[in-house]
């Protein structure tokens, strides 16, 4: 377990970067749904359970890295939380592990809007 935090702190300070850049715009959210958009949630099972997006699997960031398998690599993926600093990390760790098309949706909230 201790190896993986030596992992995690880069990470999440180039997910923080990557965050505080821009999130995707409302633009991109839709054209990558059209696309088949896969949504996840690294928010904690607990967080997800109070309160989520139908269309969203969770698989929280501390076990992305261990669980990115259960993603499909040929459709993109809408990575959110609860503020975007979280799925930014995750943004960073499949794009260092080879996804191609993923994107910061920030705060899972704003799936409400954009997400039928």
């Amino acid at each position: 377990m201790q190896e993986y935090w030596i992992y995690l702190i880069p990470i999440a300070a180039v997910g923080f970067f990557l965050w505080t850049r821009r999130s995707a715009s409302a633009a991109d959210v839709k054209g990558l749904l059209a696309r088949g958009a896969q949504i996840v949630d690294v928010r904690t099972q607990a967080e997800f359970k109070a309160g989520s997006h139908p269309r969203a699997i969770n698989i929280p960031l501390d076990q992305l890295e261990a669980r990115m398998g259960e993603l499909d690599r040929g459709r993109p993926v809408l990575m959110c939380c609860e503020s975007g600093a979280r799925s930014g990390s995750g943004v960073a760790l499949l794009k260092t592990a080879g996804f191609k098309e993923v994107a910061n949706l920030g705060s899972w909230r704003r799936i409400q809007s954009l997400v039928p």
